[in-house]
């Protein structure tokens, strides 16, 4: 592989106009004039430098995801910086597959200290580890924040690529283990993804509502799985020291509304914590943190 180029952007792009070029995207496909796809990741690393932290956004923020305000960053705050920087990448016509049906699986955040509201990061996203899966092909969008050279927090999130370039799909087994006792049940509400859309940029159809949901295959709109991800740091922020490394694996999606279950557990010195249907049990979330 060659040495990955930098492009330093002057502004931070347009979600939406990455998701217009999707939906684009989608309907050439469906009338058979979608351009070929690559089978390899683009060699380009986007930076945007210097950003300043919104204290409203935060604050809006830290609102829809419970955590309190304060002028450290949640350790997830970060992942919506560099979000729009993903969609710029994933919406390109060197990247290999569209974006529209890839699924975000799983995600893991290291923040090495806590980045204080004041400060100004340097924010770079790259696509990494194109492999194959039992149910297709993953892929990561890695994205670093950098306070004066040194990288300060790092984020995982892992792609599926749904198809047959994968081995042969295999059940990973029968029945799921009992959900466990809740310590906390959340109601989430039918607005719930347009709330976090609104702080987050991520407006997915399949998030906005139930009619926009439904074109996608879903009964009604689900949650954002970050925000799942940041509402459960939140429950248990207080408690984190300012370094460690948080991961989750997405599990069945949240239809809004719905009532959730959360619950956390030590395992092997790990802080483990589960959300899943508050009624049926389903398992939505499964995560940890460590140090």
């Amino acid at each position: 592989m060659s040495e990955m180029t930098d492009t330093v952007l002057e502004r931070s792009p347009s979600a939406g106009d990455a998701y217009r070029r999707a939906a684009v995207s989608v309907v050439l496909e469906r009338l058979g004039r979608g351009g070929s796809k690559k089978d390899a990741l683009p060699n380009e690393r986007l930076i945007l430098e210097d950003v300043a932290i919104d204290r409203h956004h935060l604050a809006a923020y830290n609102r829809v995801c419970a955590f309190q305000l304060r002028d450290e960053l949640p350790a997830t705050y970060l992942h919506n910086l560099t979000f729009p920087l993903q969609m710029e990448l994933m919406t390109r016509d060197d990247f290999p597959f569209p974006v529209v049906g890839m699924v975000h699986v799983e995600n893991r955040i290291e923040q090495h200290r806590s980045v204080l509201a004041g400060e100004t990061p340097t924010l770079r996203v790259w696509a990494e580890g194109l492999r194959p899966h039992r149910a297709g092909t993953q892929l990561d969008l890695v994205g670093e924040a950098l306070i004066d050279g040194e990288v300060v927090w790092r984020d995982v999130s892992t792609y599926l690529k749904r198809g047959s370039a994968g081995q042969s799909r295999k059940s990973p087994g029968r029945g799921t283990p009992p959900a466990p006792r809740p310590e906390a049940v959340w109601s989430l509400s039918a607005d719930l993804g347009r709330q976090f859309a609104a702080v987050s940029g991520d407006r997915n159809p399949i998030h906005m509502s139930s009619l926009s949901a439904k074109a996608f295959g879903f009964p009604s709109a689900i949650a954002h799985g970050m925000w799942l991800k940041a509402r459960c740091v939140a429950a248990i922020d207080t408690e984190l020291a300012d370094a460690f490394t948080v991961q989750v694996a997405f599990q069945r999606p949240v239809l809004l509304p719905s009532k959730v279950g959360f619950a956390t557990a030590e395992i092997d010195g790990r802080r483990t914590f589960t959300v899943h249907n508050a009624r049926k049990g389903t398992p939505h979330l499964r995560g940890s943190i460590s140090v």
